[in-house]
């Protein structure tokens, strides 16, 4: 395994930022582009784990003898999970369901195996929203930060003024739980702590 690669099946350029804060730097990004619908019934939790899975599955195919890494983020109300908008009223919709109420970020990692095992972690966020007040989601939407964001909202912007409390990883609502990606990373034969500095 001293020559296998690091590969991302990832193009999201938060989940890059977030490896390169904890000085790990994929040797290769190769998107998976799958198609992210739901399945009938699926809960968030188990959609994000199948949507991570996938994707690792998939660009392993690509990437033999590698280590491959992919990852997924779901934000649900309750059993609803909550896409990315891809207009300014559906992302007005998401904040007005989020405000004043507790959700559920629930983070997808998967790693496939240079001997091409695969494993799986969940990870769950409890993010709690204040009430916002019409002019809060208004101004929000016009900054347009919502996009390609799951929820309509960006924690790491605009969006840290309407988070009234958390409890678990913040990284995960960012989209990568580092510190559960490490211990995935570490417990299959990848040490990133030997890479640090390189």
């Amino acid at each position: 395994m001293g020559d296998a690669r690091f590969v991302l099946a990832s193009a999201s350029p938060r989940r890059l930022e977030l490896l390169a804060q904890i000085a790990l730097k994929p040797d290769i990004v190769d998107p998976a582009a799958l198609d992210e619908t739901p399945v009938t019934g699926e809960l968030p939790a188990r959609h994000a784990a199948r949507l991570a899975l996938e994707k690792a599955q998939t660009v392993a195919r690509r990437h033999q003898g590698d280590f491959v890494l992919g990852a997924d983020t779901v934000v649900a109300c309750g059993r609803r999970i909550l896409g990315k908008p891809e207009t300014g009223d559906a992302a007005r919709a998401c904040l007005k369901l989020l405000s004043g109420r507790r959700h559920r970020v629930h983070g997808g990692i998967a790693l496939v195996t240079p001997e091409g095992r695969a494993a799986v972690r969940r990870v769950e966020t409890a993010v709690t929203f204040k009430r916002l007040e019409p002019r809060e989601i208004d101004d929000y939407v016009a900054s347009g930060e919502w996009h390609g964001k799951a929820g309509g909202y960006a924690i790491q912007g605009l969006a840290a003024r309407f988070v009234r409390a958390i409890g678990g990883s913040y990284s995960n609502v960012v989209g990568l739980p580092l510190f559960e990606t490490v211990q995935l990373l570490a417990g299959h034969g990848y040490a990133p702590a030997r890479r640090i500095g390189t």
